[in-house]
């Protein structure tokens, strides 16, 4: 049986490769972590595995973090070191996992990105008469200006569209039922659409995006047509449906400094879960106050 920390890691490693099978990727990921432990474990004059405990994996999991791993890279390292362990367990070198109720520090919550209002009008500025073009125009138009999820988009039906009212009936999460204002850059978009989607349509279906087939749009081919418009159009960046929706709460919340009305406009159950626009809005207001207050200018 091994006896050296090393040892022991290079067993582990081929029980990976042979047993586990994971991608080169991950079992280089493996690799850094557990050679980050064994560099601790040196420091720590830890020679004997069977001598490491939960103290020693909650101090290295802090060290990592002092000394700039990110919250998630910590997640990741203390996963690995438990794989490990787990490993020592099941081949008797050691009793008891110490890494088992070891957590990492909280990772900070991802701020939604957004587009600007110029490139928005960038990706919407789309003259194609092509049916298509109409379609997907009207698909991106309606999703930013009524901040629609990506399920409400393909799941939407003719009877849901009121125009006359520049309304338009969504079907949420949980069955919960919305009632959205449409603008009237969308209303038009959805116009013209409506004028050309009788030559596609087939049978009896009700979507309002339907593809070349006739038939409703999945999701993926949502998010592939919005790739596509976001590429010719020159925008440089990756979009994808649900950015429509983050753009349209950063922008009316920016403007309007309504964070319930907000909220109803995104259909959200909790006000906690709108907040997180109110970071994006201060980032903005941040950037302003840096470049014009005078005491905020750098010497």
């Amino acid at each position: 049986m091994p006896s050296s920390i090393a040892d022991w890691l290079a067993r582990f490693r081929r029980h990976l490769a042979t047993e586990r099978r994971l991608s080169a990727h991950t079992d280089s990921n493996y690799a850094r972590d557990l050679a980050a432990l064994a560099r601790y474990c040196d420091t720590e004059r830890i020679a004997d595995l069977a001598h490491l405990d939960s103290q020693h994996v909650r101090l290295f999991a802090a060290r990592s973090h002092a000394a700039g791993l990110a919250p998630r890279s910590v997640q990741r390292r203390l996963s690995a070191v438990r794989s490990f362990c787990n490993f020592l367990v099941r081949e008797g070198a050691i009793t008891a996992n110490p890494a088992l109720d070891i957590k990492a520090p909280r990772a900070g919550k991802r701020l939604p990105a957004a587009l600007d209002p110029d490139r928005v009008n960038q990706l919407l500025n789309i003259s194609a008469a092509d049916p298509l073009a109409l379609r997907d125009r009207a698909l991106m138009e309606l999703a930013y200006s009524s901040g629609l999820r990506l399920a409400e988009i393909v799941g939407l039906d003719t009877a849901d569209l009121h125009l006359a009212d520049r309304t338009v009936r969504v079907h949420g999460k949980g069955g919960k039922t919305r009632i959205l204002p449409v603008g009237r850059p969308a209303l038009a978009a959805l116009t013209a659409w409506l004028a050309a989607r009788s030559g596609f349509a087939k049978g009896d279906t009700q979507a309002v995006f339907i593809g070349r087939n006739g038939r409703r749009m999945g999701a993926r081919a949502v998010q592939l047509r919005v790739a596509y418009w976001a590429r010719r159009q020159g925008l440089g960046v990756h979009v994808h449906p649900h950015l429509f929706r983050h753009s349209f709460a950063t922008h009316l919340l920016e403007s309007s400094r309504d964070l319930r009305g907000v909220q109803e406009l995104l259909g959200h159950a909790d006000i906690s879960t709108t907040q997180v626009y109110t970071h994006l809005d201060f980032q903005h207001l941040a950037r302003i106050y840096d470049a014009a207050h005078p005491r905020a200018r750098r010497k």
